[in-house]
């Protein structure tokens, strides 16, 4: 870890490429930059860099390689593993790339759009959707994360079991290496077989490799129309009977099957206003089912009531509300989407964002629900997530009447052992959030020797002075 001080003639350099208004140095300018929403995660800079172009961006990391400082970039703030926080020692300069928010081309008819890192993903999806078409990557902190940081995590979000996540809608990307060089790998190919995949190398790497300034992204054709459910469920077992049969009778228009425990609505419920319950009576499971059909803009004949009614009489589902408006549609995925902001109001949560094989969830549930009562006894699992990839946020709220610092003190020793059980279903102890801080050393422990010393061999390659996102990742 570096321990050297930034002198005031360097961070005058720094500020001399954005200009002292893009230059923060004062604290309370800096104070949205150094802890992230969780505040799990604090830390200190001497200055915190808003470039407005990619050339400036160059000329930051240019001149960060010469002086061997280190350079922490980030997009929105909104990741949830402290990838973005520089540490506390406060010689890490914090790189924003929330100027550099220009649409540089939309090509409707070519399904492609270049954007730049700090557009937000609402304000692409809204530029999408104005060029009649659609960005399906959608995620609940989408009014504040920022493609750059969308991508430099991998994001996956609601959208993945039809459109893939933030690697699959991603054609190219332009970035500038730890030196200052910059990558111009904008290209609109969809096929491009000429060596290694630069930008697949970028993507997910979370700045450690790179800074991503912008990226040409994928446009699909608007669904002709969208039929939401919320299906209640009386168990993980019947949540996958279910998900297989729509798979099978609905194919390539089932473009979203997400899964929650009754906890979790509850939760919501009790702490984020404005929501309704789709339900009278209360019920363990539940899933929010929706298809798409066609892109010509012609309604088709309704296909997911006999989809639910066929499901209730095979005995797959207890209950079912259909989605009547598109008002009532989006009723449906705000309450998805306020899971994560309830949790802060039952106390201190332990969180997890995982994956393991679609088939293994059941079991996932029922073996974790035993690990949590070992490690803290009264816990309350509030699992939610992404059940057609088998992405589960399996969040872990504190006891009732335990203290909450007492409970998160236990955040390592809960970790540990569910990324044990994961890693005994040939899971994956990181789904879409990243590694950051949060899971360094875990990392190691999971990963293998021969996989670590790959990562570390490529990072040495294009980062040899180790400045960008130092003790992130690796």
């Amino acid at each position: 870890m570096r321990t050297r001080t930034l002198s005031n003639d360097l961070i005058e350099r720094f500020a001399h490429i954005v200009g002292d208004a893009h230059a923060l140095t004062r604290a309370d300018d800096q104070a949205g930059y150094l802890t992230e929403w969780r505040d799990r995660y604090t830390g200190k800079t001497p200055v915190v860099l808003r470039p407005g172009s990619t050339e400036e961006v160059s000329r930051i990391l240019a001149l960060a390689h010469t002086e061997d400082v280190a350079i922490v970039p980030q997009g929105g703030n909104t990741g949830l593993v402290g990838g973005q926080i520089p540490s506390l020692v406060g010689n890490e300069v914090v790189l924003s790339l929330g100027r550099l928010k220009a649409v540089r081309d939309v090509d409707a008819a070519g399904g492609t759009m270049i954007v730049e890192a700090g557009v937000t993903l609402h304000a692409a999806q809204q530029t999408a959707i104005a060029a009649g078409r659609i960005f399906p990557l959608s995620l609940a902190s989408e009014g504040s994360a920022q493609i750059g940081g969308v991508l430099a995590t991998n994001a996956g979000g609601t959208a993945v079991l039809a459109y893939g996540n933030a690697r699959s809608l991603t054609l190219g990307l332009e970035a500038v290496l730890a030196d200052g060089r910059v990558w111009n790998g904008l290209r609109r190919l969809k096929k491009d077989n000429t060596g290694y995949d630069l930008r697949d190398l970028l993507i997910g790497s979370e700045g450690t490799l790179g800074v991503i300034t912008a990226a040409c992204v994928k446009l699909f054709p608007t669904p002709a129309e969208r039929e939401t459910a919320i299906v209640a469920l009386q168990s993980p077992k019947h949540a996958l009977r279910l998900f297989r049969m729509a798979e099978a009778e609905a194919g390539g228009a089932l473009t979203a099957f997400e899964f929650w425990a009754h906890r979790a609505q509850e939760f919501a419920l009790s702490y984020v206003p404005n929501l309704r319950d789709p339900f009278t009576d209360a019920y363990p499971w539940y899933a929010l089912i929706e298809l798409s059909h066609g892109g010509t803009g012609a309604r088709i004949p309704n296909t997911i009531e006999p989809f639910l009614a066929s499901a209730h009489a095979k005995g797959l589902i207890s209950d079912a509300t259909i989605a009547r408006s598109l008002r009532q549609a989006e009723n449906f995925w705000q309450l998805r989407d306020a899971f994560s902001e309830a949790q802060k109001g039952a106390g201190g949560s332990i969180k997890h964002d995982i994956s393991v094989p679609v088939a293994r969830i059941p079991e996932f549930l029922e073996r974790a629900a035993a690990v949590v009562e070992r490690v803290c006894p009264g816990a309350r699992p509030v699992p939610f997530g992404h059940f057609g990839d088998g992405n589960l946020h399996y969040n872990v709220s504190q006891p009732e009447k335990m203290d909450r610092a007492q409970y998160l003190a236990l955040w390592d020793t809960m970790a540990e052992a569910i990324f044990d059980l994961v890693t005994q279903l040939d899971g994956s102890i990181s789904a879409e959030h990243g590694i950051g801080q949060m899971k360094r050393e875990a990392l190691v422990r999971y990963k293998s020797a021969v996989e670590i010393d790959m990562m570390r061999a490529i990072k040495h390659a294009l980062d040899p002075k180790g400045i960008l996102n130092p003790g992130k990742l690796l």
